[in-house]
């Protein structure tokens, strides 16, 4: 199953998950880290309203009044990072280990107090604010405050956030229509503009009554969806909408991320996200978006509570509220002025204690972006969305579901869902794996016989080879093992290169022997040298041939004097070499030698030794050593074979015993 995972985390089929590519999961796999989310909802400013006694009673009657009582609740960035991450937009829910889930109508009924059942949130666009500021809350922003058709947190709350006790009638509705502007944009409708509202709503706010029979809820519940969609798209880096609300939402169902409360949870409170109102003492500090992406990736049964409010005391739920909970099950459309959203809670029916089977097809749709010109009525430019909000209680999911297999679900979701979203391996331990395998590849392909193979076959094997080490070439996959076997293979022939050059005559001082022996003829006999450098790969054996990537060479176990090259004759041990005589070398040496014997009484002046500076010093030995160098040098210079080398050192030793003797 792991493997699996490891070369295809999903889905196998796209007939669900159809955009994929664009998801942020994708790019999580490829090992690009985006970080946790910013979270824009702005209620920590909230509680600096002093609404008076008539504001609070306009507020319950446009159906705010549960929402005005929940307080600023921190918010878990890399939680809702990583829930983000789970979000499908093709399904508008969570793809979790378990199956589906998403947040529903019950759900923002229960955890907001706001209403899901009544008209649909949609009316005129503006593109300036002076008009309906001016209208609605009686005077107008400056430039400095307005921007198109939104108007800025910090100008309602500087102007209007102070009422009178002796103020007109009027002008308390206008203030409280202020604080309703900065109520929803900065919790349910907050943006990702960060401390921006649009002023579109002002004119749903003119009259309260007329205001609470709007579905608050179910608008809230569309722009978050579309806020949750947008932000699951790998080049975004923001998120908007009622972010407390998933976050409790989180808290209510999933075990992960939830926080322990210093005080035991009042469950007669509603609304119930009030449950989480307090301090909170869990461990957070370091939890990070990987954190949570792992937790979520291991989610268990066990960790999941699919109903968490049917132990809640129905008598606190208002008797609007409660009478609508069935519009949790209604396959419907949420709309939010320029924004529809679908809502399909038969994807997710274990959530209202019933037994899932497999949902219908998913409608492939493009989210359109709507134009928000000046004096425009939406309400023209989404008949369809609309008739379908309309028939909402139509279209309610049956309880009385039978012949359901959940096995056939489990089989048929894991098909079709992403199956984890961080490597169960990370890249570097992948890259790690391939590199292993690659070296297999390229032992079996030079260990494997050619001698029977035909020329087109062997170049292909040969082919291969050469792209196998390419590949390993200049990787940081080799483990240190290797790195430090190919060292040593280094160090083995450096000084083996030495051992053979000692008889080539003393290194001149202060020149590294390794840089003494450069490209030169040599190479055609011995094979190409390799330095510790140049040691990407040791070579490996196959049959009687070594493939270095361009020629196949005889197998080198053992680097001596003899396998070296065949001219050179066997030579005695280095104790031995005053005794060598001409009959030993080769016919170049002989020559060399004989010519030195020749010269002995005068030395050519080639070798830069006069006879007479021999016998002003009287140092015969010294003569010699001298020699020996001058004869290096010559050597270089000349590109004597290195046959000829050996074998004129070796006579130049002769001579400087004989001159001794002399």
């Amino acid at each position: 199953m792991l493997m699996d995972v490891i070369t295809n985390p999903g889905p196998l089929k796209d007939i669900v998950l159809y955009d994929q590519e664009k998801h942020v999961s994708s790019a999580v796999w490829d090992g690009q880290e985006r970080g946790a989310l910013r979270c824009h909802e702005h209620t920590s400013k909230l509680s600096e309203w002093k609404l008076n006694s008539k504001q609070i009673e306009l507020v319950d009657r446009a159906g705010f009044g549960y929402l005005r009582r929940i307080p600023a609740i921190s918010l878990d960035n890399p939680l809702i990072s990583a829930l983000v991450e789970r979000w499908r937009r093709e399904t508008n829910t969570f793809h979790f280990t378990v199956g589906e889930m998403t947040v529903t109508l019950e759900d923002i009924a229960l955890l907001l107090g706001l209403g899901i059942d009544g008209k649909p949130v949609i009316g005129f666009t503006y593109t300036t604010c002076s008009s309906v500021c001016e209208r609605y809350l009686g005077q107008a922003p400056d430039s400095n405050y307005a921007s198109g058709g939104m108007v800025k947190l910090s100008w309602l709350k500087e102007t209007f956030s102070f009422c009178p006790d002796d103020a007109s009638i009027e002008e308390v509705e206008r203030r409280t229509r202020a604080y309703l502007l900065y109520l929803v944009g900065s919790t349910i409708f907050s943006t990702t503009t960060g401390n921006k509202v649009p002023v579109m709503y002002l004119p749903l706010f003119e009259d309260f009554d007329e205001a609470g029979t709007f579905a608050w809820g179910a608008s809230a519940l569309g722009f978050l969806y579309r806020a949750l969609g947008n932000a699951s798209v790998k080049s975004q880096s923001t998120i908007c909408g009622c972010l407390t609300l998933l976050q409790c939402w989180s808290y209510y169902h999933l075990n992960i991320g939830r926080p322990k409360l210093n005080r035991e949870p009042v469950h007669d409170h509603f609304p119930f996200v009030l449950r989480w109102k307090g301090k909170q003492n869990g461990p957070t500090a370091n939890r990070d978006v990987v954190f949570y992406r792992k937790a979520l990736d291991v989610l268990k049964p066990s960790d999941v509570e699919w109903l968490p409010y049917e132990n809640m005391d129905g008598r606190y739920i208002p008797e609007h509220i409660r009478n609508s909970l069935q519009l949790g099950r209604s396959r419907t459309m949420l709309i939010s002025f320029d924004k529809a959203e679908r809502h399909l809670p038969d994807r997710c029916l274990k959530q209202f204690g019933l037994f899932q089977g497999i949902p219908g097809d998913v409608q492939k749709w493009v989210r359109k972006s709507r134009g928000v010109d000046g004096g425009l009525d939406l309400s023209t430019k989404m008949d369809a969305e609309l008739n379908e909000w309309e028939l909402r209680w139509d279209n309610i999911v049956p309880d009385d579901v039978i012949g359901v297999d959940e096995a056939d679900y489990m089989r048929w979701y894991l098909g079709i869902t992403r199956k984890v979203v961080g490597r169960p391996i990370s890249l570097s331990s992948e890259f790690q794996r391939t590199i292993a395998n690659v070296r297999d590849i390229l032992e079996l392909a030079e260990n494997f016989p050619t001698h029977d193979l035909d020329l087109e076959r062997g170049n292909m094997m040969a082919r291969i080879i050469s792209l196998a080490q390419d590949c390993l070439r200049d990787q940081v996959g080799v483990t240190p093992t290797e790195s430090q076997q190919q060292i040593e293979l280094g160090k083995r022939m450096r000084g083996k290169e030495r051992v053979r050059r000692k008889g080539m005559g003393k290194r001149r001082k202060g020149i590294n022997p390794m840089e003494d022996y450069g490209g030169s003829e040599d190479e055609s006999q011995f094979g190409p040298v390799l330095e510790v450098d140049q040691l990407h790969l040791p070579l490996t054996h196959h049959g009687n041939s070594v493939y270095d990537g361009t020629h196949m060479y005889d197998p080198v176990t053992k680097v001596d004097d003899m396998e070296l090259c065949d001219e050179i004759p066997q030579l005695p041990e280095a104790q031995d070499m005053n005794k060598v005589d001409g009959s030993s070398l080769d016919v170049a040496g002989t020559s060399n030698a004989m010519a030195g014997e020749e010269s002995l009484g005068e030395l050519p002046e080639s070798y830069g030794v006069k006879r007479e500076d021999r016998e002003s010093k009287g140092e015969d030995n010294d003569a010699a050593k001298e020699s020996n160098e001058e004869n290096v040098n010559r050597e270089e210079e000349d590109g004597i074979n290195m046959g000829g080398n050996v074998a004129e050192s070796s006579s130049l030793g002769r001579r400087g015993e004989n001159s001794v003797v002399a």
